[in-house]
Formats: structure tokens, sequence, C-alpha cells
């Protein structure tokens, strides 16, 4: 089976036919996914959708767009959402220097106290990162984010970020993003990713894959970022499907492979 390390169901976008896209992911051997929080209120919302629907967890967090909204209350708040057996890491967190909708030093407060409660409650991160590269990187090895490890989700930086990223223990995941025709320096960082340190993910609604470009993204298009991957790489869609499942599986401590 797909997991689907990364897509925010509680989106409006899916309210209409929920029900049917869990479904349709299922008819396409997507046997987990990950439903991401994106703020405290959202966090919750997605947690509850874990807790009632089979072969779906959770992370708590605040996106970087929502930065400003972190106060000293925050982290407490995430902190008793994470005691859920379900909640199976911290984020969506990180830095966005592209929309800068949160000023730039809450952006880093935020990102550094949650690397500061993942590490506290030993479970991974979960990453955003556009065009802050270097500070991302700074901010990762100050706050000795290694100590639990995590994902850079949706990864569209060069080859070299790609690099430090693995060096600090992450994994990295891709998203519909490297089947777009002019994604051609990222599918060479995805050649250059070990499958082994690779995750797939829709970040659905967003980032749809060719062939459903335009169009609202959900965790059943995963398989076409896994048929990428396959074609890149020179592998089979089978090996792609079952090493990062099993990545994501050990990642988010999901037990062991059926």
């Amino acid at each position: 089976m797909f997991i689907d390390s990364h897509c925010h169901l509680s989106d409006p976008k899916f309210a209409a036919d929920y029900a049917e896209v869990l479904l349709r992911a299922r008819q396409n051997d997507v046997g987990i996914v990950i439903n991401i929080g994106s703020h405290l209120a959202n966090s919750g919302e997605v947690l509850a959708q874990a807790e009632a629907c089979d072969g779906m967890f959770a992370t708590v967090g605040v996106h970087p767009h929502e930065a400003s909204s972190w106060d000293d209350d925050t982290s407490d708040a995430l902190r008793q959402l994470a005691q859920h057996p379900k909640v199976v890491g911290i984020g969506e967190t990180g830095l966005d220097f592209h929309y800068d909708l949160s000023p730039r030093a809450q952006q880093e407060r935020a990102f550094r106290q949650s690397i500061c409660l993942a590490r506290e409650l030993q479970l991974p991160l979960v990453i955003h990162n556009r065009e802050a590269d270097a500070l991302l990187l700074n901010v990762l090895r100050a706050e000795d984010a290694s100590a639990v490890g995590g994902v850079v989700h949706c990864f569209t930086s060069d080859l070299e970020t790609a690099r430090a990223v693995l060096d600090l223990g992450f994994y990295i995941g891709f998203t519909g993003i490297i089947t777009f025709p002019k994604s051609q320096d990222l599918r060479e960082v995805v050649k250059f990713v070990p499958i082994e340190r690779t995750l797939i993910e829709t970040d659905a609604p967003y980032c749809a894959p060719v062939p459903h470009r335009g169009k609202r993204n959900e965790p059943a298009f995963v398989r076409h970022v896994a048929e990428k991957i396959a074609e890149v790489k020179g592998i089979a869609v089978t090996e792609v499907r079952e090493t990062t499942t099993a990545n994501a599986r050990r990642l988010f401590r999901l037990g062991a492979l059926p």
C-alpha cells in the first residue's frame, strides 16, 4: 500500500465529498494518510478526523503563515493535543519567505519553539520551507532538531540544500510538483535523494500532479508521485511504494509492515 505522508483533509475544499475522497484513497491502495495541522484550532480538527478514521493519523502545529498567532499558551495547547495516540508529529512548522504572511521574526520564533516541543515530546517534525534555506538549516542545527528528525515536506529547494537536510538526518518529501514539465531541476534532486530517505505526499488539496494539475488534489493521486519517482530513478513502482511506506512507518512510528 501507499502512504500519503502529508495532506490537509480539514480543508473546506473537501467538505462536500469527504467520504468519497477517503473511499477513492482506499480504492487506489492508499492505506494510511497523515493529516497535517496548520494552526491551533485546525490541529484539533485534524485530530478529530484522525480519531474517527482508521488509517488516518494527525500532526499538530502552527504553519509559518499562521506564526503571528503563536503566543505564550500555544506550546501548552499543542502539548495537550499531542498526548493523543493518533498524533504522530509536530508541524506543519517552518519558514516561508515567499509569501511572508507572518513577519519573519515571528516565523522563526514559532519554528524554534516547535522544535523544542518536538524534542520534549520525542515526536518528529513536519517542516515547511520556502525560500528560506539558509535560516532553515541554521535553526535546525542550533535547536538540535536532529535529536528527533522529521521531514522537509514538499521539497522544492536545490541539491545542496537537500544534501544538508539529509546530513541532519531528515527525510525529504516530494509532491506532484515533481511531475510538472518545468521541474527538471527538482527531478535531479529526486534522483539524488536515496529512496530510503524519501517520502511521497500529496499536500492535498494543493500541488495536484500531472495528469490532474490545476484540479483539487487528493490522497488517491499520491501514486502519480510514486510513478514519477520510479521513472526518474529507473526503479519499479513497487520498490518506491514499499520503501516509502516503510520510511513513513519508521518516521511516524506507525508499527511494522502488515
